[in-house]
């Protein structure tokens, strides 16, 4: 088989070829608690005015203070890992607990258009990223991309941290465990 011949997917419930299967990873990394945020960037390149885009992730985290660096974990071949591969400038908004429909918006499969998902939602654009930045979150960072990195089936996006702001002083973070968002107790 060529280097470059394209490997087919593993069909579910298959171990790797070091004995987990995607299920069993799966279930193991529901336990680890994360924080939720809210993932954006401008294309300038869609429409006549740009359109909007926003992504919920859940492995999102500071890299270094020296500069200062954060990392977020993008799938492969996603409209914001295309869009991030050619626009550097992008935002990240730290979710309340009480932002939890804003995280379902834009973790859905088959969603409607990224404009109308931004439609109803109060935010304001980035002055170092042109990015929406969700009001009453927690708080912002913008970043201009310094890396990308090749990992599975996801793309690592590195960060420079541009700027930060802490709009929301209320409430705590949003969590996701076990598959569903929780508020701290």
């Amino acid at each position: 088989m060529s280097q470059n011949a394209p490997v087919s997917p593993r069909p579910a419930g298959l171990p790797h070829p070091e004995g987990v299967t995607e299920d069993e990873f799966r279930a193991a990394m529901s336990r680890l608690a994360g924080g939720v945020v809210l993932v954006t960037a401008h294309d300038p390149e869609e429409g006549p005015r740009g359109e909007d885009v926003g992504m919920t992730a859940t492995s999102f985290l500071s890299v270094s203070l020296d500069p200062p660096l954060v990392l977020v974990s993008v799938r492969e071949d996603s409209r914001m890992d295309e869009l991030l591969e050619r626009q550097p400038l992008w935002a990240v908004s730290i979710l309340t607990e009480t932002q939890r429909h804003i995280a379902g918006r834009f973790s859905m499969r088959g969603r409607v258009s990224d404009r109308l998902l931004f439609q109803d939602m109060p935010c304001t654009r980035g002055e170092a990223s042109g990015a929406p930045l969700v009001g009453g979150a927690l708080a912002t960072v913008e970043c201009r991309t310094e890396q990308r990195v090749s990992a599975g089936d996801h793309t690592l996006v590195i960060g420079r941290v541009l700027a930060t702001s802490l709009p929301g002083a209320e409430g705590g973070p949003l969590a996701y465990f076990r598959g569903r968002y929780h508020r701290l107790a």
